[in-house]
């Protein structure tokens, strides 16, 4: 593949959406994998751009026909990348980026060591509760659920290449969209994208 494949993880509340979102806005030669769910739409959320949205029996189906590159369940519902999509893009030279939790990190890393991983910290958990309960999504249970989670989440952060604290939003969006370029000009990268202008020059 001569495109990067970025790999995003967080838990849940930490502001891993809305950094990548920052990353894409930023950078227009990264695209984002839309994955798909079992989970219902939240408000505002659209097929086909935040999720593609499926029923259980569609996603084991695709579990099957081992069309997801990476899948796992998350606070009860399934979550998984395409398999197809990314690797076409990839392979057409595009940088992806994919928003996903530490499983699915896991398993990306294992079959694409090259991938670039990041995860995303709260600056304290304190602060992660504030902004789950500041969305107004979900009930006070729910809210104490990922919370818990969130403790098991990070523990996982040393298998991860880079780590940002997401304490001031602006300064972790510059470090994700500075970690897109770095790794975009090192040595591997850079000879596999521009081969024909290696050769010519030689």
């Amino acid at each position: 593949m001569s495109g990067c494949l970025f790999v995003v993880s967080a838990p849940s509340g930490a502001g891993k959406t809305s950094l990548v979102n920052a990353l894409l806005a930023a950078d227009p030669a990264v695209r984002k994998s839309v994955s798909y769910t079992t989970r219902p739409p939240r408000p505002g959320e659209a097929d086909g751009h935040d999720y593609h949205f499926v029923a259980m029996p569609e996603f084991q189906r695709m579990i099957q026909a081992d069309d997801l590159l990476e899948h796992a369940q998350v606070h009860g519902n399934c979550y998984g990348t395409g398999r197809t999509w990314v690797l076409d893009a990839l392979a057409a030279g595009d940088d992806i980026v994919l928003e996903i939790d530490w499983q699915g990190a896991r398993q990306v890393r294992q079959l694409y060591p090259l991938a670039v991983s990041v995860f995303i910290m709260p600056p304290s958990i304190e602060a992660l509760e504030s902004r789950l309960r500041g969305r107004g999504q979900d009930s006070e249970d729910v809210i104490a659920r990922r919370v818990q989670a969130a403790r098991a989440e990070i523990a996982h952060v040393d298998e991860f290449d880079y780590v940002i604290v997401n304490s001031v939003f602006a300064t972790a969006a510059r470090e994700l969209q500075s970690i897109a370029i770095a790794h975009r000009l090192m040595r591997p990268a850079q000879l596999a994208r521009h081969q024909a202008l290696i050769a010519a020059l030689r």
